[in-house]
């Protein structure tokens, strides 16, 4: 028996040490932790691109609606004969420069929608720093344009920014309705709520037969957690703002409130 015991000892202890081993020669994926952008020096319009361009393709993750053309309009292609967004942006607007309408645009996006497109993009300055949207609007105005963006522009940004005070928690309506929680936080945009609203998200009709309060609150604070079937395409659309856009108790208002949609 102690014969037995002492093979079947070895055996998993050499089925262990074979797994340490594959596991070990396996490179390992480091996360990266975000870097913080320092713009406060005399940075030039070309680093100020640069810096654009990074945070357009990464953490401004712009891509994911202004990539495909579809959700929003391709920023970095040509729009029929008005070339990239560079050439275009000073004549979106009468009377408003590039540099002006961009801002507007990434700050204020439903003050004017591109025709063709539903009102879907968020606030960006609830996620990105006030410095970093005038680098993105560097690096779009560059997109076959004339970039007029200057330190100036960033460091009264920063400026404001740091007299300011803190809100990052700061609800887009204090009401506990959910209906105007909803409105307030432009969720027709992309959903449909009995026959209103936009239709590349999944409707709130039903919502309360399809998924439970403990997936729809998940869902909300963490939007690329779960992925309806069917609406794959659109993953990556939902901004993940919510959480903070919302109060805890507006949170559990509107789960409440969808879950209860059957």
């Amino acid at each position: 028996m102690w014969r037995t015991n002492l093979k079947l000892i070895g055996l998993v202890i050499g089925v262990l040490g074979v797994y340490t081993l594959v596991a070990n020669s396996i490179p390992q994926m480091q996360s990266e932790v975000p870097k913080q952008i320092d713009m406060s020096g005399d940075v030039t319009p070309q680093q100020l691109v640069a810096i654009g361009e990074g945070i357009f393709n990464g953490a401004g993750g712009c891509t994911a609606c202004h990539g495909l053309g579809t959700r929003a309009p391709n920023l970095l292609t040509s729009e029929g004969s008005l070339g990239p967004i560079g050439a275009r942006c000073g004549s979106r607007k009468p009377g408003m420069s590039c540099k002006d309408y961009l801002f507007e645009s990434i700050t204020k996006p439903t003050a004017y929608v591109v025709p063709g497109y539903q009102p879907i993009m968020p606030d960006m300055t609830r996620t990105l720093p006030a410095e970093q949207v005038w680098a993105v609007i560097a690096f779009l105005e560059s997109q076959g344009g004339t970039v007029d963006v200057t330190a100036d522009d960033v460091h009264s940004a920063m400026q404001a920014s740091s007299n300011a005070a803190p809100a990052a928690a700061t609800p887009a309506s204090t009401s506990l309705d959910p209906r105007q929680i909803i409105n307030a936080n432009g969720c027709l945009g992309c959903h449909s709520l009995h026959g209103q609203g936009g239709a590349i998200a999944p409707h709130f009709d039903g919502v309360g037969t399809r998924r439970t309060a403990e997936s729809i609150r998940a869902k909300i604070l963490n939007p690329a957690g779960s992925i309806t079937p069917g609406f794959e395409k659109m993953a990556g659309i939902m901004p993940q703002t919510f959480g903070q856009a919302m109060t805890a108790a507006q949170l559990e208002a509107l789960v409440t409130f969808l879950s209860g949609l059957k």
